[in-house]
This record gives structure tokens, C-alpha cells and sequence, in this order.
């Protein structure tokens, strides 16, 4: 049985004893046996409608949800598209930078797909430039945007929000899209689980990414010429942030039986040599500087937390050694890399490292909530994802984390620090970017 919502006409499908409640009066009392925190919170009817839709959907059921009533949740209507901010632009350093990854760099992509996982909405957005939700899973600027600006360049805007101009694309284009995983299957069977994670319906994933890469280097091609495309290319730098889809929804949830195939240790191997024949095709096609960007400690992300009953906000171990060795994997692949093609500049930076440097040393860098999401709902707010301003905290940048598996504009702030330079501690192998551009530039 599936539940449909709808706007004007409330929800059908649900059990009778709901049907006569003023919603917004009662919301709160309604979960009080699931989560007596949640007396105390204030929703709005439509977010209430929401969330009850969620608890009672049946967990074999795809989950049929009208964008509309996302919409709504705000008290305007957005765009389909993401507004920009106008970012300041020191002296361009290289020509354009281009983004292939899942949500920790989507900048709108799935905004124009039939999906759960947008971050079109509010509290999505509300410390970025604009205060507007554009599509970042973010409360602010994800780490492309702060490498964008480092690198002379204007914040990248969605390969789906472009017109199809060579103008619009000629500084950089961003195909990410979150949900995504280096598997092309990872996040394609969500219709089973209730949606308590960041990714439900389409997505592009990075086999499609790569693709679209290739349709853009081809209008290039046509349009400036084959030396010039070449040059763009070549001294260009792609940023390339995918993977944890891989562990959320198809290795952690067993999917099609994976775990009786491979061990944690043969399904990074595995990961890294598809990651590999992907990077291979882009040199193919004359891409030259690459950033690779390993995994953050995923057994601390709030949803994990939440899971697994962690007491104190403890990280789940058993999660975070699969991260560890896949960051060694990732990494042995790149130096692989680096040896095997001529002229080939990529980098591996491990957001793991990075991530438990803010993590321990959380009072140096400003952060008073190490374990709670500044969105969400339940234990560590990690149950339900953030879908209303109703669950966010007051002051995201005191938090470590945003939502169930994304951190706050503030953690990536850091990470981009010292992707760029190593500003914080050293995470980036064999060179950090900034190392990378200046070697690009004497050459």
C-alpha cells in the first residue's frame, strides 16, 4: 500500500485515528512514545504531515512524495534554479574547475530530478551567500566552493542548470549529484528503506557523470576548436568527492547479498580499481590534474550514531575501519596512477584524517556539538533527515555536523583549507592543490 500526500487534501492512506487531529495542535503528542524529546518542539502542520508519513510508510513500499509539498515547507516558492552567489575573483590561477562526486559536492544537480534527496528547501542554504536554498546539502558552502574562490574562479554551477552554452560551462561545470556512488547500482534500490538517509529515487550516478564530462569536452571541441579544448582541459583541475553511497546504501545494508561476496577489504579493492578505469578514461581525454577525495569517518556521522545506540556518541569502529582501509586503497590507486601516466598530476586528500583532526581537537577550532546533527530528529538527530527549519538548531556553526551524514559549513570551510594549503594538518598525498597549481604553472 502505497501513501500519497497531497497538498490541499491532507494524506490518505493513513490510519483512521489521525484523520480528525488538528495537526499542527497535535503534532508533537503524536511521536511522544517514540521520542518524548519531541514534545517540546514546534512543528508546522505540513512538516508534522511529513514526518507522519514517513513513520508509517511500509518499508517495502516506494515512497511516492509530490515535490509540491516539499515546496511548501517554506513559506516561499524557490526556483528550479539554484540561485548563485556572486563570488569574488581574485586572479584566476587555472582555467576551470570541474566536480564529478555525490551530495558532499552536489551544487543543485538533483533539483531537477525526481528524487528525495533534494537540498532545494529550507534550512538547506540558509548561511549561504544567497540565504536561499541552491541544492547543497549544506546550512552553508560546501569545499568546491571555497576551492572555487581559491583558485580565482566563480562558485561551479550544476551541469543541469545550464543552458548548453560553451559560455556557461567555460569556467567549470559541477556533475555531482547526490545519492550517487562509484557502483552504478549504490542508492537504486532505496525503495525498500524507510527514508531516514540521504538519497531516495534518481540520480546520476558516475559512470553518467563521466559521460557528461565527455558530451562537454566534445561541445568544447566543436566550439573552440580541437588545441584550445585540449589546453582548457589539460590545465583545468577535477575535483572528484564519491564513494560513501557505495558503504550507505548498498555495502552496510547488504544489498544483493554483497557482504557474502566480499569481505570490507576486497570490496575497497574493488571500488578502487572502478574508480581507477574511470580516472583512466578522463587522462584519455586529456585531463591532467586530479583531486581525489577519500572518505570522512562515517561511523560518526549522527545516522550512525542513531543506529547503533552508540552511548556517548562513540563512533561505530566496525564502520570507520571500512572507511580507514578504503582511504589506503584509494590512495595506493593514485600513486598507481601517478607512476603509470605521463604527465598526470592527481592527488589523494583523506577527509578522513582531516575530519578527526576537527574532530579531537574540536574546542581549538569553535565546536561545542562534536556528535549531534544541527537538523534532524531523535537520538544525536540522526533518526529522520532533515526536511523542515522546525528541526534545525539555532546556530549551525557551533556543530560539527548538519544533517545525518553532512557537515556544516564550517567543518568544510576546514577541509578546504587544507585541501588547498595543508593549513590545519596535512592531508592531501603527494601535494596539496595549492602545491599542484604552482607545479602546473613553472612547467
Amino acid at each position: 500500500m502505497a501513501w500519497h500526500l497531497h497538498s490541499s487534501k491532507g494524506i490518505s492512506g493513513l490510519p483512521s485515528l489521525f484523520k480528525p487531529l488538528k495537526i499542527s495542535r497535535h503534532c508533537s503528542s503524536l511521536f511522544l512514545p517514540l521520542s518524548p524529546m519531541l514534545k517540546f518542539m514546534d512543528f508546522s502542520p505540513l512538516s508534522c504531515l511529513l514526518l507522519i508519513t514517513i513513520l508509517f510508510l511500509d518499508a517495502t513500499t516506494p515512497l511516492q512524495f509530490p515535490q509540491e509539498v516539499i515546496a511548501q515547507l517554506s513559506n516561499h516558492t524557490h526556483s528550479s534554479s539554484p540561485a548563485q552567489a556572486p563570488a569574488p575573483i581574485s586572479s584566476r590561477r587555472v582555467p576551470a574547475l570541474f566536480i564529478i562526486g555525490d551530495s558532499s559536492v552536489d551544487s543543485g544537480t538533483n533539483n531537477f530530478l525526481g528524487t528525495f534527496a533534494r537540498a532545494d528547501r529550507p534550512p538547506y542554504g540558509r548561511d549561504f551567500d544567497t540565504n536561499q536554498p541552491t541544492g547543497r546539502f549544506c546550512n552553508g558552502r560546501i569545499p568546491v566552493d571555497y576551492i572555487a574562490l581559491r583558485l580565482g574562479l566563480p562558485f561551479v554551477p550544476s551541469f543541469l542548470a545550464q543552458t548548453g552554452s560553451v559560455d556557461d560551462m567555460i569556467r567549470g561545470v559541477n556533475y555531482a549529484s547526490a545519492g550517487a556512488g562509484i557502483i552504478l547500482s549504490s542508492g537504486s534500490e532505496l525503495v525498500k528503506e524507510v527514508p531516514s538517509a540521504s538519497s531516495i529515487g534518481q540520480h546520476i550516478s558516475l559512470t553518467q557523470q563521466i559521460q557528461q564530462v565527455m558530451d562537454t569536452f566534445q561541445q568544447f571541441i566543436i566550439t573552440m576548436g580541437e588545441v584550445a579544448a585540449k589546453n582548457l582541459i589539460s590545465n583545468s583541475i577535477f575535483y572528484i568527492s564519491i564513494g560513501s553511497n557505495d558503504y550507505i546504501h548498498y555495502y552496510l545494508l547488504n544489498e544483493s547479498k554483497v557482504q557474502s561476496l566480499y569481505l570490507p577489504w576486497s570490496f575497497n579493492q574493488f571500488l578502487a580499481r572502478a574508480m581507477k578505469l574511470e580516472i583512466q578514461n578522463l587522462y584519455t581525454a586529456n585531463v591532467r590534474n586530479v583531486v581525489v577525495m577519500g572518505l570522512a569517518p562515517l561511523g560518526c556521522a549522527p545516522y550512525y550514531l542513531w543506529l547503533y545506540e552508540s552511548e556517548n556518541g562513540e563512533c561505530v569502529e566496525m564502520i570507520n575501519d571500512m572507511i580507514v582501509e578504503f582511504n589506503y586503497a584509494m590512495r595506493y590507486m593514485v600513486e598507481e596512477l601517478n607512476h603509470e601516466l605521463e604527465g598526470a598530476n592527481i592527488v589523494f586528500c583523506d577527509a578522513f584524517e582531516g575530519s578527526m583532526d576537527i574532530m579531537k581537537n574540536s574546542d581549538r577550532y569553535g565546536f561545542n556539538v562534536t556528535s549531534d546533527a544541527c537538523c534532524g530528529l531523535g537520538q544525536y538527530k540522526g533518526w529522520i533527515l532533515c526536511i523542515s527549519s522546525d528541526m534545525a538548531c539555532s546556530n549551525a556553526s557551533s556543530h560539527i555536523w548538519w544533517d545525518q551524514f553532512h557537515p556544516t559549513g564550517a567543518v568544510n570551510e576546514i577541509l578546504a583549507d587544507n585541501i588547498w594549503s595543508g593549513l590545519h594538518v596535512n592531508m592531501c598525498y603527494p601535494m596539496n592543490l595549492q602545491e599542484m597549481v604552482a607545479q602546473n604553472a613553472n612547467d
